[in-house]
């Protein structure tokens, strides 16, 4: 494949073996390895044409967890160079990169990076046009700024975490997406390429800080507004979008798969209750509270009366807002979801592509997943290094 040279705002040049396009092509990252919200990030500004250089750690930067590297979907679009961050030498190249960079990307706790000396302060004076994007999970500031946690942790102090869960059960982890997905790579995201638009102004960079915490409290603004204005419980299934309304739920059919349902609109859920013979009389009691009770009872023997196929086939496409609930192994070969291409096959793996799509600036898909080291020549060799200060770096240790 042939290279493309990228040029930064900064000027600074990289080259790279993919295709890059995409309305970040021309934009270079330094992304320290993480684990989470850091490499998800790293992964969307690749999928928009940003060049990626990932700085590995000579020891795997995982949960711990063993796990095939080409599976690893958020390392995709990478280049790698793996360092030991506490050697000297190590240091210098780190400073070369990020002097060449418009963006860089950390995800240690608060103070590591100033103890290694990689602090904004010091980074930003040798690039004052850097973006230094920072991602925890309780914020750089406060008692637990500091204190370990992941992403139930988080989402925990907010409310979201006691909002989700049956009624008379325990509050469920929403996998990870509120908080690592949702409140950090995506506020991350946000707040770099709201950096970049004020940068074109002003000509500066800044330091972007984005706690999970933060971005979690963000998302949850729209219930903070109902629980203050007295249209929110805080008994859990007891409201319109937590399971507690019937017309907003997933019912069991008979092959014992399930189907969501969620016509909240009166004249969706007029049109399910024909589709489905709901009693009329309860179709008009929707937003009775009082009925809810009835309404779940009728709509959980309509729908265990037919198994998920039959209703796929009588409702999947109607305004009834009802669709099956899919496994991720089916979910790639639903129809509409294969009409838009959302998944690509990259050695052998299928990845989800880049998200959202762009008129003109059309990314080139998912690229392949580097392993943790693979591109330390070249890229010492973009930054200046020679052969013989190479082969010296990789004797010390240096460079994995």
């Amino acid at each position: 494949m042939r290279y493309i040279a990228t040029i930064g705002e900064q000027g600074r040049l990289f080259e790279s073996k993919e295709k890059i396009m995409g309305p970040l092509s021309g934009m270079t990252v330094v992304e320290l390895a993480g684990v989470g919200p850091g490499p998800m990030a790293g992964m969307l500004l690749a999928d928009l044409g940003a060049t990626i250089i990932r700085v590995d750690r000579l020891e795997p930067a995982n949960l711990g967890v063993p796990f095939d590297a080409r599976f690893d979907v958020h390392a995709r679009g990478r280049r790698s160079i793996a360092l030991d961050l506490k050697n000297s030498s190590s240091a210098e190249i780190l400073f070369r990169l990020v002097d060449r960079a418009d963006i860089l990307i950390e995800g240690f706790r608060p103070g590591v990076m100033e103890g290694l000396g990689f602090g904004p302060d010091e980074l930003c004076a040798r690039n004052p046009g850097l973006i230094y994007a920072r991602i925890t999970g309780f914020g750089q500031t406060g008692p637990l700024a500091k204190a370990a946690g992941h992403d139930l942790n988080f989402i925990s102090l907010t409310g979201a975490l006691e909002a989700i869960g049956e009624r008379d059960g325990k509050p469920l982890p929403p996998l990870n997406l509120v908080g690592d997905y949702a409140a950090g790579s995506l506020y991350l995201v946000m707040g770099v390429l709201a950096a970049l638009v004020e940068r074109a102004s002003s000509g500066l960079g800044q330091v972007v800080d984005s706690a999970i915490l933060d971005g979690a409290i963000s998302l949850m603004s729209v219930f903070y507004g109902l629980r203050a204005g007295d249209a929110w419980s805080l008994q859990r299934g007891d409201n319109y979008l937590d399971g507690g309304a019937p017309f907003y739920d997933s019912y069991e059919t008979s092959d014992g798969r399930y189907m969501a349902v969620a016509p909240i609109e009166p004249k969706f859920f007029r049109q399910l209750g024909e589709k489905i013979g709901l009693d009329p009389a309860l179709v008009a009691a929707q937003l009775d509270r009082s009925r809810w009770p009835d309404i779940r009872r009728a709509m959980t023997e309509i729908f265990k009366s037919r198994s998920q196929k039959e209703w796929i086939e009588l409702l999947e496409g109607t305004d009834c807002c009802v669709t099956p609930v899919l496994t991720m192994d089916e979910a790639r070969h639903h129809p509409h979801v294969q009409s838009r291409g959302l998944f690509r096959q990259v050695d052998g793996v299928w990845h989800p592509v880049s998200a959202p799509r762009f008129s003109r600036s059309i990314a080139s898909g998912p690229a392949p997943i580097p392993r943790a080291g693979q591109d330390n020549s070249t890229i010492l060799a973009d930054v200046g290094f020679s052969e013989t200060e190479i082969a010296a770096l990789q004797e010390e240790g240096a460079v994995g």
